[in-house]
């Protein structure tokens, strides 16, 4: 704006309060100083002003010593943004004036929004009508990563932050508790250096204890996105009523059947079979055209590759693509016309596959069946259409039985790991935590998701066509060794000059049978296995006993099937929305962003798990349960409740007044008097002492006159064992081989 004409003596305060209004820039004593043409003893005058000014409330002073209208916004603050669903909105960082801090519309250069919940900004502000706009001059830099926690009051009256991660023991000091109250879930940015760390409450998030707050806690430990920005939704909304167009294959005719859990957020799947006349059957797995919606280099696209894959919570789902396309138009939804890619199997009467081409078509799901209704139809046992069991359900079946005998001949890796489920009622709180049934109908959709995966990869070998794998690489050597050495412990043998295959750690866990150690010995063998990741390498897929294999089957929530799709697309000239030659060359790079982000999905929704059982087990404090030991350390022992899971502690001062060694090699603890033995996969029972649902944290005790501690037997558990040179408690002796 043009400077104010310069002028003797000192201008009114309201003209210096107009001033400020006005100003484009900060306006502190310098610029007010220059903008009225003040020298020498004015400016001495100026200052005296000002302080008057302040001290009758007219002005206030921001960061930087600018001046702002009392009660108003400076000219240029940092914000914080509090949501951005339909554009960002943010308040001051830090609010003196009277009554609720204002929000403010954050304005940014650009189409699409670069801001997320709870960044902190610098922004230029500006009245609009009885309202201020924040422009966006830069994003800031947190000082540290922000700390999820609880707020703590002790009997001092002083309030601590407690974190979140059960893994982190260390409580902070608040140095500036905001909007909080005591037992809020906040974020907290730490401050200062060691031994002095405080926590400054950033957000609050509210009740951590309240329905549907672990999934928030993981969402925010982690960092995962969670909100869409207004330009993708408005992209989603506009992609979403694209017409399908004439030129693709009509499946409609066909009663094919979507079955999923009876709590699916999404259907991303269908399948059809029926028999050929000369033998064996011709079977569909029609597919979402998520590729035809999110184009290469659109908003939809830079967010899905973001995020890399959806995460599944008990509560919420944190999609990959917002809800317009992941759970409307892109959902195989029962009676509605879908665009579909559809994968052509012709699997002969022993289960291999012949042949498999691929098309873009357009579907009409006959039903969305449940596992378990689809299970219960197949049985006799009702619930389905009777037509629909004929003509759907039963040629399915058929189709799978040889699928499945194919599959046995292969020998994959069989762990049976169960998987738990934790069921909500309609306000959010937990009815049961239980392993999850494992069906026939769950194995028929897997081994036809495993049957298109295959036909993917080998479709796009065939036209030397990239693919994005889903690569198991074979367990390395170090691995197999400490497996070697773990098995010897129970007196079984494993060679290391064998050709290793998946069938090679079956064979072990039949020659274990239904001992009690087989659920130990289980978890070992799962350690012993890579982790699977996503490259554009053909190293194959240990664990399901394949050379080629590709996601193809659920693009809807994980990015590496969109990109297989686009390959196909490309490849078979099946339109638009292929795969660019940039995105092409870059497979490596991607791979690992992706296999990054899953592992991160992974994690919260385990934790999230642990959260929920934590939370069931609390109103079970001080009962004693049926537990298996999960862990064991030279500092105690980890144990699970048998069918709920979540891990819990017992430190190895608790076990006895004997010394305890640490035998690495056998993964256990024996007492050196009674040679009492604490080892992976044995079964007890404990008092549970404690159940922290906002850590997910458990906590167990021996029950009074089991194992080493005899009746009448009651230690001060307030001692705690001396630590020797390297750190390890004094009443543990460590014996066995070096960790590798």
């Amino acid at each position: 704006m043009p400077r104010k004409p310069a002028q003797s003596g000192l201008p009114t305060p309201k003209q210096i309060l107009d001033f400020i209004q006005q100003s484009g820039q900060p306006a502190g004593k310098r610029e007010i100083a220059r903008a009225f043409g003040l020298n020498g003893h004015d400016k001495i005058m100026l200052k005296a002003l000002l302080k008057d000014m302040a001290d009758e409330g007219l002005i206030d002073s921001a960061p930087g010593r600018a001046f702002h209208r009392a009660g108003g916004i400076p000219r240029v603050t940092v914000l914080r943004v509090i949501a951005v669903e339909e554009g960002a909105i943010a308040v001051p960082d830090t609010w003196q004036g009277e009554g609720p801090p204002p929000k403010l519309r954050v304005i940014e250069k650009g189409r699409r929004s670069a801001l997320a919940l709870n960044d902190r900004i610098l922004a230029r502000t500006e009245e609009r009508g009885e309202g201020h706009v924040a422009h966006l001059m830069k994003k800031l830099q947190r000082s540290a990563d922000l700390i999820l926690g609880v707020v703590h009051e002790d009997e001092a009256g002083k309030l601590w932050l407690k974190p979140t991660d059960k893994r982190e023991r260390r409580q902070l000091p608040i140095s500036e508790l905001g909007d909080a109250a005591t037992g809020d879930l906040v974020l907290a940015e730490p401050s200062g250096k060691p031994p002095r760390v405080s926590a400054r409450v950033d957000a609050v998030l509210g009740d951590p204890f309240a329905p549907r707050s672990f999934s928030l806690i993981a969402i925010h430990k982690h960092g995962l996105p969670h909100e869409f920005a207004r330009d993708t939704v408005d992209e989603a909304r506009k992609v979403s009523t694209l017409p399908l167009g004439h030129d693709r294959e009509d499946l409609r005719h066909l009663p094919i059947v979507a079955i999923d859990p009876p709590d699916a957020r999404d259907h991303d799947d269908a399948i059809w079979a029926h028999p050929r006349e000369e033998g064996g059957w011709d079977a569909i797995v029609a597919i979402a055209d998520v590729s035809f919606y999110v184009r290469p280099g659109s908003d939809l696209d830079r967010e899905a590759r973001r995020r890399g894959n959806s995460v599944y919570f008990p509560d919420r789902v944190v999609p990959m693509l917002p809800h317009e396309l992941s759970s409307d138009i892109c959902s195989l939804k029962e009676g509605a016309d879908r665009a579909a890619l559809a994968c052509h199997l012709v699997i002969a009467p022993d289960g291999t596959l012949k042949s498999w081409h691929f098309t873009r078509a357009v579907i009409r799901v006959a039903a969305n069946i449940a596992y378990e209704a689809a299970q219960a139809a197949i049985d006799g046992k009702g619930g389905v259409e009777p037509e629909l069991v004929e003509h759907a359900l039963k040629p399915l079946w058929d189709c799978w039985k040889a699928l499945f005998a194919a599959r046995t001949r292969r020998e994959p890796l069989e762990l049976d790991l169960p998987e738990r489920q934790v069921v909500l009622d309609e306000k959010g709180r937990i009815t049961s935590v239980a392993p999850r049934e494992r069906l026939d109908a769950h194995k028929l959709v897997e081994d036809y998701m495993i049957a298109a995966n295959v036909a993917a990869a080998k479709a796009l070998e065939a036209k030397k066509a990239p693919v994005m794998y889903r690569v198991h690489e074979t367990p390395g050597r170090e691995k197999l060794v400490a497996l070697k050495d773990y098995l010897a412990t129970f007196d079984l043998e494993f060679a290391l000059g064998q050709t290793i295959r998946a069938g090679t750690f079956n064979r072990i866990l039949e020659r274990v049978g239904e001992h009690d150690s087989r659920p130990e010995i289980m978890e070992q063998v799962l350690r012993t296995q890579t982790q699977a990741r996503y490259a554009p390498d053909t190293l194959g897929h240990f664990g399901l006993s394949l050379s080629s294999y590709a996601h193809f089957t659920s693009p809807i929530r994980r990015y590496a099937d969109l990109l297989v799709h686009r390959a196909l697309v490309t490849a078979y000239r099946l339109g638009e929305g292929g795969l660019p030659p940039e995105d092409a060359t870059s497979f490596t790079e991607i791979g690992e962003h992706i296999s990054m982000l899953e592992r991160r999905a992974m994690e919260a929704e385990r934790e999230t798990i642990d959260r929920y059982v934590a939370a069931y087990l609390a109103d079970h404090v001080g009962e004693i349960l049926d537990c298996r030991i999960s862990g064991v350390q030279p500092f105690g022992i980890f144990a699970t409740v048998e069918g709920l899971g979540g891990d819990g502690l017992i430190p190895a001062g608790d076990l006895g007044q004997e010394y305890f060694r640490y035998d690495e090699a056998a993964r256990q603890l024996v007492g050196d008097d009674t040679q009492e033995t604490f080892k992976v996969g044995q079964r007890l029972k404990l008092r549970l002492t404690e159940a922290n649902p906002v850590s997910g944290a458990l906590r167990f005790e021996l029950p009074e006159g089991s194992y080493s501690r005899g009746p009448g037997d009651r230690r001060d558990r307030t001692r705690r064992p001396s630590m020797g040179k390297r750190g390890r408690p004094a009443n543990i002796r460590h014996q066995g081989r070096k960790r590798r």
